[in-house]
């Protein structure tokens, strides 16, 4: 086929395969194993010597929707609970295909202004959606850890500056070690930023008091008097039980000892949005950095996440002014968005996200996010209920963190047994559920935030992880 200046006409052929395969897959989608075995070897097929003229548009694409819909972990279904992992809503998921169609550099202004404007309405959007104020600068991220590195970059530059330094410009040399603090629920993204920034990824204090991870205010406040300039990691929203560090406290230690207080809000913050679980977020618009992820509840495709700032300016300050020609600079009336995060050459995120909440606005969500807190109650209840399990933590917000548990097996004997279940679990790819360390011990915590999540899928879940459980018990 060669070049494909030879096959442009192929595009809307291509472009119609997809949607003409897009009807059953979706129909299917709730009802297919997570992980079908029977098509597990069709990803070896992807392999292969590099084409040397090529098969052409139609070849190609038909090939990787024969190998996609089959090979898939079908993670946008109902039943993958192991991950916080969102499916997209109908509106998020065209407004992908629409953001993959119109092709937009997102960075600049001068780019793609239908771009940069998608992105400065949805910021504005989820700031009143979260009850952050308008003030708050913002930019739309990859990731949660891109978010979390977004923050943890602004805090940085405001850590610097205070020992007199434009770490931006001349970087750490000469600085002390950077003070960080947070409770055992400091999640591996937020390491994984202080990492890139050079400030250490074990440079976090952790003060816990006691082995869940909760926070030990009296020595946080303790840590502060003396530190300096330092920054406090909140985590909205941990892992494993779903517990969340208490934000309000946090913000007063902050505004007492000039602490820069960075919010991990990659699913908790989304709690914002009922009245039934606003508490567990209160004090958040008090925080001088927030980070959410929008591929986890609110159902867009990956990957998208957000980074808020309190002091708009201070994005600037991290990511821009490239003394490049060819740039502009930043600031004016324009936002260009790749000079406030890492990344300066981006995908038009804003799209999907505009989409879905356009489509559903903030009732639609809010209504989400309470189905599947009644959801995780109930799974919660079925847990309880079964002999052979046993609930280990409160349930929040929507994880349920759980063990199998026969009353015959000894103590001992359980973090294998939950391991082994565990394997089993993703073998078998009925429901997705793979196992964490809780309080010590193996354990389940599955996490419902997809959409497309009912009765039937929680209770399939209970179902199936007792009678694999017996089985494993008895091999």
């Amino acid at each position: 086929m060669g070049d494909p200046l030879n096959a442009r006409d192929d595009a809307v052929e291509a472009l119609g395969m997809v949607a003409r395969a897009a009807a059953p897959y979706l129909e299917a989608l709730p009802h297919l194993p997570v992980r079908d075995a029977a098509h597990a070897h069709l990803v070896q097929d992807l392999d292969g010597p590099l084409p040397e003229a090529g098969d052409g548009t139609t070849a190609a694409v038909a090939d990787l929707l024969r190998i996609g819909t089959r090979a898939a972990t079908h993670s946008s279904g109902p039943r993958f609970f192991h991950f916080v992992v969102g499916g997209a809503t109908p509106a998020a998921q065209a407004a992908d295909w629409v953001t993959s169609l119109l092709d937009q550099p997102a960075g600049m202004w001068l780019a793609s202004p239908l771009a940069a404007k998608a992105e400065t309405v949805v910021l504005r959007w989820l700031k009143e959606l979260f009850g952050l104020p308008d003030s708050f600068g913002g930019v739309l991220t990859s990731s949660a850890t891109s978010a979390n590195l977004t923050g943890l970059a602004c805090a940085r530059y405001w850590w610097a500056d205070r020992h007199g330094v434009d770490v931006t410009a001349d970087g750490l040399a000469g600085l002390p070690a950077m003070p960080v603090f947070s409770s055992g629920y400091v999640h591996p993204s937020s390491r994984k930023a202080l990492q890139v920034l050079g400030l250490g990824r074990d440079s976090v204090r952790v003060l816990s008091r006691d082995d869940a991870g909760r926070l030990d205010v009296e020595a946080l406040d303790r840590e502060l008097a003396s530190s300096g300039p330092a920054v406090v990691i909140g985590n909205a929203g941990e892992v494993n039980g779903g517990d969340f560090d208490p934000i309000d406290e946090l913000a007063d230690l902050a505004r007492r000892h000039d602490a820069w207080l960075h919010v991990d809000g990659a699913f908790g913050l989304f709690a914002a949005l009922s009245p039934r679980t606003a508490g567990y977020v209160r004090g958040v618009e008090r925080a001088d950095s927030v980070t959410v992820d929008c591929h986890k509840w609110l159902n867009v495709p990956y990957d998208s996440g957000v980074a808020f700032v309190r002091d708009a300016p201070a994005l600037e300050r991290a990511f821009g002014s490239w003394n490049s020609a060819y740039l502009p600079e930043p600031g004016g009336e324009f936002v260009n968005y790749n000079t406030r995060g890492p990344d300066s050459s981006r995908r038009a995120r804003a799209f999907p996200i505009w989409a879905t909440l356009r489509a559903y606005g903030r009732e639609g969500h809010r209504a989400m996010v309470e189905r599947h807190q009644d959801l995780a109650l109930r799974l919660g209840r079925r847990v309880e209920e079964a002999p052979d399990l046993e609930l280990l933590a409160p349930i929040t917000v929507f994880i349920v963190c759980f063990r199998f548990h026969p009353r015959d097996v000894p103590p001992e004997s359980l973090d294998d047994l939950n391991r082994r279940l565990g394997e089993a679990l993703v073998e078998d790819g009925r429901v997705f559920a793979g196992t964490t360390v809780y309080r010590g011990v193996v354990a389940f915590r599955p996490a419902i935030v997809n959409w497309r999540t009912t009765e039937e899928d929680v209770d399939l879940l209970v179902s199936v992880v007792r009678e694999l459980g017996a089985r494993v018990l008895r091999g």
